[in-house]
């Protein structure tokens, strides 16, 4: 499963669950996909097919909503996140 946790423009912002505790958003564009991690700080942990402009909105964009995403992410995985490694 995978959640959206925000749906802008062109963007799809979602997690894709149980794929490791890190928190992470991905970014799924047109033509790509940005993954960034959330924690301890937000930058870009894997980038396929996204052009200097998308990059630079998306992260503006994560960097805004931080916070909502974490609330999200330890809502969507719950005590799992904190316990089963």
């Amino acid at each position: 499963m995978s959640p959206t946790f925000l749906r802008y423009k062109s963007y799809r912002f979602y997690v894709n669950s149980r794929e490791e505790p890190r928190k992470h958003i991905h970014v799924q564009t047109t033509n790509g996909e940005i993954k960034i991690w959330l924690e301890p700080k937000v930058e870009i942990a894997k980038i396929y097919n996204v052009n200097q402009k998308e990059k630079n909105e998306i992260l503006e964009i994560v960097k805004e909503k931080k916070d909502e995403f974490i609330k999200l992410w330890n809502k969507h995985f719950g005590l799992w996140n904190n316990c089963c490694y």
